[in-house]
């Protein structure tokens, strides 16, 4: 009875963690979608796009794209935690900050700044101005330091993730340059028009984690398809017979 529990609980752990990998395959490709979402809709910083649609709906997606862009980048990380080695690391930890603070910062332009555009215009000008690199008015206290540190995460974080995603060769390589090459066109994007910066810093970096995230869940859902029913249940009938 012992070895038999024992069987059904590692199958349990192994459907459990199957799952979970699954799930942040789907999140990853989700966070992808966000990111071309953003890419393709993405208005000017200007305080007359603060109170359109467009501008609540793209920032809403970017909201979203922070927490699916979290789950999504640990289970990526997860997968090849053993082969990525401290680059992987690193890149892992830079990522995951950045789509922290996008979330924070994406949260604060959808759902605050609209209501804020008619009763302090000051303050939303100070907060745009910020994006573009414009003197504030208005004092905002951290909030221009942490935009400013988050633009250095957001080249170093994928492209890190990126080199060590094709190092390690557990996912599939050529999603990992294409990670790597999105991030290096994130600064080759500010010197553009702007129509074309958000499509340039946005898009590739989406069709990359669109990538990663498909190749996690194909790959889990096979594994688990074969690990569960064969290998697992093969133990238990083993041990029903001992």
């Amino acid at each position: 009875m012992n070895a038999k529990g024992n069987s059904i609980k590692k199958s349990k752990a192994i459907m459990t963690a199957s799952a979970l990998m699954r799930w942040a395959g789907v999140s990853a490709m989700l966070a992808g979608l966000c990111f071309i979402i953003i890419g393709m809709f993405h208005q000017e910083n200007v305080p007359a796009s603060v109170t359109t649609a467009t501008w609540v709906n793209v920032h809403i997606a970017a909201t979203a794209l922070g927490f699916f862009g979290m789950f999504g980048i640990a289970g990526l990380y997860a997968r090849q935690v053993e082969k990525s080695g401290w680059l992987g690391l690193i890149g892992f930890l830079l990522f995951s900050i950045w789509f922290f603070l996008v979330a924070g910062f994406s949260f604060v332009e959808a759902f605050i700044l609209p209501h804020l555009a008619i009763e302090s215009p000051a303050f939303v000008e100070s907060l745009l101005g910020m994006l573009t690199g414009i003197p504030a008015t208005v004092d905002l206290g951290v909030l221009p330091t942490l935009w400013n540190l988050s633009g250095p995460m957001y080249i170093l974080g994928p492209m890190l993730f990126g080199i060590a995603t094709f190092r390690a060769g557990v996912l599939p390589r050529w999603a990992g340059g294409l990670l790597t090459l999105a991030a290096v066109l994130i600064p080759i994007g500010g010197m553009f028009p702007h129509e074309y910066q958000a499509k340039i810093a946005m898009i590739p970096v989406g069709l990359a984690m669109v990538w990663l995230g498909y190749a996690l869940f194909s790959e889990r859902r096979q594994r688990s398809s074969e690990v569960v029913p064969g290998k697992v249940g093969s133990q238990l009938s083993q041990t029903e017979a001992k």
